[in-house]
């Protein structure tokens, strides 16, 4: 990425920020280029490239805080910057828990976690085409009830983030992501159902190939037809790997340190307590290797960290950056985020639920009458109280096995007694995102259908 803005120019803006009356200040530089292209029906429908570079100004004035950001590096927006940021910060209203990190707490070094892939970076647009358009190509000829196509994708971003903060932090890495998708639509009779799958890598070599993309689209989207009305009932219900990450980060709103500070959550005051059963472990790890939520710094400048948040059932962690922690009494897990503009706020790094020993088949088979789940719909989480409810579709199980396609139902439960009542861990945990789970059966929960 050329002309790349310098943690010098940072640690500048910082000086002058602190020159003309702020206590505390912190600038962030962030720079991306980002490539993605549709194809539909094997032709090229959108191709699109953008670079962007923006400077975010943070400032904390007599306990007093607002931010900016430009994206014009001008001596003369530079200057504005400083001058709009603290202006507003005198502004403001004073939150004595708004402060930049205790400097002993600050990243000391950049660990090496690559993030970063030389091959995303080389990809040419032919390349990014071909691999969009093998991946719809797969899935078209996948089956012959596959009759249509919302398209194939390809996306990278190459990015780079600079921190410097008058606390005495300065630190910046570079990151690639690539992902690929299908989105084939099945057609039987008059019914038709789309199949949605991908994933996303931080390096080329970790991505699914384009036609294990496309056959996996498009079986999901051939298992759909046919699909009807379960019977009202109180039955185990099994998540599929992508929707137990659903559930996962309903679970995440639970934990993060600005719904425990405002009360706002059913996890309030349970550190310590058994608040799941005891076969399930959840980590947030920001230092795994290659992941999409690592970063060697978090957005703060504190360095990242491995949190277990639940362990074999007990609440060990909440999730919290220093403004969180702050309120609570507590110290930052190292889970802050931000952009160029805003407090920072708290964000999952890689969070995950600790695969078990059974197989999904072997969960399926364990259930005699239930509920497999593999796709959820809509928002039905309240973290006050736990009270869970979702659209959802997959697959009714009869002895064991898949019977038939189940959609246009409801799920609902207590996300405490969802927790409580986990039976079953899957070993089939794969990170497509920041938040990954294995499939998980739980005990008993209301499906309603007829």
């Amino acid at each position: 990425m050329n002309d790349r803005v310098s943690k010098e120019m940072l640690a500048g803006i910082v000086h002058s920020a602190i020159k003309r009356g702020a206590t505390d200040a912190e600038a962030i530089a962030v720079e991306s280029t980002e490539f993605s292209v549709e194809v539909r029906l094997g032709e090229v429908e959108k191709l699109q490239e953008a670079a962007s570079r923006g400077i975010g100004l943070r400032v904390l004035h007599a306990g007093r805080q607002a931010s900016a950001s430009t994206s014009d590096l001008s001596r003369e927006a530079i200057e504005e910057l400083v001058s709009t940021a603290i202006e507003m910060a005198r502004l403001t209203s004073v939150d004595d828990a708004a402060n930049l990190p205790a400097r002993d707490d600050l990243a000391k070094e950049v660990p090496e976690l690559e993030l970063s892939d030389p091959e995303i970076m080389a990809l040419t647009t032919e390349r990014r085409i071909e691999m969009a358009r093998s991946c719809e190509d797969a899935a078209r000829s996948f089956d012959v009830r596959i009759t249509n196509s919302e398209g194939g994708a390809c996306s990278t971003v190459i990015s780079r983030i600079a921190l410097v903060s008058s606390a005495g932090f300065e630190g910046d890495y570079q990151s690639t992501v690539c992902g690929l998708v299908a989105a084939p639509i099945a057609s039987e009779g008059d019914r038709m159902q789309v199949g949605y799958w991908g994933d996303r890598q931080r390096l080329l070599k970790s991505l699914d190939a384009p036609d294990v993309i496309g056959r996996e689209a498009a079986r999901r989207a051939i298992r759909k037809l046919g699909g009807r009305k379960a019977a009202t009932t109180e039955v185990p219900i099994v998540f599929e790997s992508s929707a137990a990450e659903d559930l996962l980060g309903d679970f995440f709103e639970a934990v993060d340190g600005t719904s425990i500070f405002r009360r706002a959550s059913f996890l309030v005051g349970q550190l310590g307590e058994q608040i799941a059963a005891p076969n399930l472990t959840i980590i947030d790890d920001g230092l795994m290797k290659s992941a999409l939520g690592s970063r060697p710094f978090d957005g703060e400048g504190l360095a990242s960290r491995r949190t277990v948040v639940v362990e074999n059932g007990i609440l060990k962690s909440y999730l919290l950056n220093t403004y969180t922690a702050s309120k609570l009494g507590l110290r930052s897990t190292g889970n802050a985020s931000r952009g160029l503009t805003g407090a920072p706020i708290v964000g999952p790094s890689n969070f995950f639920i600790v695969p078990g020993v059974y197989s999904p088949d072997e969960i399926i088979g364990s259930v005699k009458n239930g509920f497999y789940v593999t796709e959820m719909i809509g928002f039905g989480f309240n973290a006050v109280t736990g009270d869970y409810s979702r659209g959802a579709s997959g697959w009714w199980i009869e002895d064991g096995k898949l019977s038939f396609p189940v959609e246009e139902v409801t799920i609902a439960g207590n996300l405490r007694d969802m927790l409580h009542g986990i039976e079953l861990i899957g070993n089939d945990l794969r990170f497509r995102s920041r938040i990954a789970a294995p499939t998980i059966k739980v005990n008993r929960m209301m499906v309603s259908g007829n």
